[in-house]
């Protein structure tokens, strides 16, 4: 990974709160489609970003992107002191602004209007890594490329073949990760186990491809000791829902990572349910269904202007139920196949 720059000016410049900031180091990142601009007074946050999005595959889309900037800017003071973990973000909105609060210290202000946002944190929020990166800056860079670049926000994974990806969508449990973990174990391209962006127009999905969450008990299915190894070698990060997962950083070159947006060829809703026929793992879902399944499974992005559009393309292409084979790797094939048919 590339580290931010070393040294930062004097130069004095104007916040959106009116006040005289030395001018900040500065990153620029390819995301989502878009071009970021990360500032910061501290080096500490900057590396955050590196670790969030370095060497992630610079992914582009056809159409003239603005570039979107993120100031961090660390405040000095304890306002965590003998916490376990920082206290959960509050949602706010009004104004045009979107807004996640943790404390009076730690907070994201969002301006799509203005394509820029601000995060502030405390020294002592340094000290929680994985809430800092996913809850502040995070949030700010998904708010960002779904508002400002026309994005459609899904949650769920994604993987392919030469380009052309498969959407992997269901329930928390479902196994989309699981599916995901073995599709880069063998030989599929990697997009994303759990956030996926699509632009409506030309159906091309994009993620921030950096890692993927993985249960301890996962490592069962995964047959590769190298892999196995890889994977609990890995840092451990616990959710709030108390849940711990292996963070496994994908850029290590364990795998095919998809290194262009992927065009979607079709939607897979991933099942926790054996499948009657091993030899019949995936199954058309009738085209009735299809819309109503995408809107109750994907509540969020159903509010966003891209949705009918999008959903509308994703059920003329075609929707498959894929249920549990005896292992992982079954279900990988089934995608598989299902890739090598259609979209050709």
């Amino acid at each position: 990974m590339t580290s931010p720059p070393q040294s930062a000016a004097c130069e004095l410049h104007a916040d959106p709160f009116g006040e005289r900031l030395p001018q900040p180091l500065a990153v620029h990142k390819q995301l989502l489609g878009g071009r970021f601009r990360f500032e910061s007074n501290s080096q500490a946050l900057l590396h955050l970003v590196e670790a969030a999005y370095g060497d992630v595959p610079p992914h582009r889309l056809p159409l003239v992107a603005p570039e979107l900037r993120i100031e961090l800017r660390l405040v000095p003071g304890r306002h965590l002191q003998d916490a376990d973990e920082p206290p959960p973000v509050q949602m706010q909105s009004g104004m045009e602004l979107l807004l996640g609060v943790i404390d009076a210290a730690n907070y994201a202000v969002i301006s799509p209007r203005q394509r820029q946002a601000l995060i502030v944190a405390s020294e002592d929020m340094l000290a929680f890594p994985y809430h800092l990166r996913y809850e502040l800056i995070e949030f700010a860079v998904y708010v960002l490329a779904t508002r400002c670049l026309g994005l459609v926000p899904l949650h769920g994974a994604c993987v392919g073949r030469e380009g052309r990806g498969v959407l992997l969508l269901g329930g928390s449990g479902a196994g989309k990760t699981t599916l995901a973990l073995h599709g880069l174990l063998h030989g599929l391209e990697f997009l994303s186990e759990d956030a996926v962006f699509v632009q409506p127009e030309s159906m091309l999905a994009t993620a921030v491809t950096n890692y993927v969450h993985v249960k301890s008990d996962a490592l069962h299915f995964v047959d590769n000791e190298h892999a196995r190894r890889w994977i609990g070698e890995s840092p451990v990060i616990r959710r709030r829902s108390g849940v711990e997962k292996f963070e496994v950083d994908v850029r290590s070159g364990h795998g095919q990572l998809a290194a262009t947006p992927l065009r979607l060829v079709g939607a897979v809703f991933v099942s926790s349910e054996m499948a009657n026929d091993p030899a019949a793992l995936l199954q058309p879902i009738p085209r009735h269904e299809t819309a109503v399944r995408l809107d109750a499974d994907q509540a969020y992005a159903v509010g966003q202007p891209g949705w009918l559009p999008f959903r509308h393309k994703l059920v003329e292409m075609g929707m498959y139920e894929l249920r549990r084979g005896a292992h992982p790797r079954a279900s990988v094939e089934a995608v598989g196949e299902l890739l090598d048919r259609i979209g050709c």
